[in-house]
């Protein structure tokens, strides 16, 4: 497939996170939405007429003329779809996380190595536009001390097969993992009901000497997504939600006249381009597709963020 080929790809799984994905790739340019498959047959079959695809009761027939799929079913069955897909097709995308625990995210890296497959998990934040100007701003401080996370949203009655580490924390998780690398050491913290986790703090000790600082709740009205980096020079407020980035600096310290030292600072606004976060994800994965290498994580990204999540996940319970 060269760079001017029209990928087809087909949708499998038309929940909440489907629809969203469905919308992208019915007017991603270069990219042919073939099919929509759902459990929901009458579903499935009023999406994929109102967005000229096909669809059927059974999968595989589906799969035989597509070059790519995107499975957005729950995390349960993650597996079983990638499983079947990977007869038909190398390209899968898979939203995260990639399997509902550790053990089985170690069967799927150890499937996707041994089939050669081009793997991308949907880690989206990664592509939220302003983590990615954070990630400039940080890579040009003098030093970077540690990264605060906080991610909290009310339980939502369509997650039931995950907790709040493996449902929201993961997220900010593997953007620690993108930002201040390796991990040495974590501890946690949190609160089980009925054996669910629905909220947790952990501390995550980098090997480069950073610290990041990870919140996730379930049980909180308020709805955050929030990142803050303290740096030797500055001092980062990020807002996911909103898009925006505030620094402040330490311009001058200087004694006056006969009194005590002055300290003013300077606050910067950085502007963060208007760019929806889905549409730059499936717009790497279809240059993914016509390449044959990765363009976003892949599974060895999910195997790093599903160890941590076990060690979480293990401290809280304990």
């Amino acid at each position: 497939m060269n760079m001017e080929d029209t990928v087809r790809i087909g949708l499998i799984g038309v929940g909440i996170m489907g629809r969203n994905h469905l919308r992208i790739l019915a007017m991603l340019k270069g990219v042919s939405l073939s099919f929509v498959y759902d459990q929901d047959i009458e579903l499935a079959a009023r999406l994929a007429a109102e967005n000229g695809a096909v669809t059927g009761p059974e999968l595989e027939p589906l799969l035989s003329d597509v070059d790519a799929v995107v499975i957005c079913t729950p995390t349960v069955t993650h597996s079983s779809y990638m499983r079947r897909a990977a007869e038909h097709v190398r390209n899968i995308f898979v939203e995260k996380p990639l399997a509902h625990d550790l053990s089985e995210t170690k069967s799927m890296v150890a499937f996707a190595n041994e089939r050669g497959l081009n793997v991308q998990v949907g880690f989206i934040e990664r592509f939220n536009p302003a983590v990615q100007q954070l990630k400039s701003v940080i890579d040009e401080a003098t030093q970077v001390i540690s990264l605060d996370f906080m991610r909290t949203n009310k339980l939502s009655s369509r997650i039931t097969d995950v907790d709040v580490v493996t449902d929201l924390m993961i997220h900010d998780i593997d953007l620690a993992l993108f930002l201040n690398g390796p991990v040495l050491d974590v501890s946690a913290h949190g609160l089980a009901e009925g054996g669910m986790i629905n909220f947790a703090s952990a501390l995550l000790t980098h090997a480069n000497g950073r610290f990041s600082r990870i919140q996730a709740s379930r049980i909180t009205e308020k709805k955050m997504r929030k990142i803050q980096a303290t740096c030797a020079d500055m001092f980062v407020d990020c807002e996911l939600l909103r898009k925006e980035l505030l620094i402040s600096r330490q311009s001058e310290i200087a004694p006056q006249d006969g009194g005590p030292y002055k300290i003013s600072a300077i606050e910067e606004t950085i502007e963060v381009r208007p760019q929806e976060a889905l549409l730059s994800e499936l717009q790497a994965f279809a240059a993914s597709c016509r390449t044959g290498s990765p363009h976003g994580p892949g599974p060895s990204d999910a195997l790093l963020a599903a160890d941590i999540c076990d060690m979480i996940q293990r401290a809280v319970l304990k």
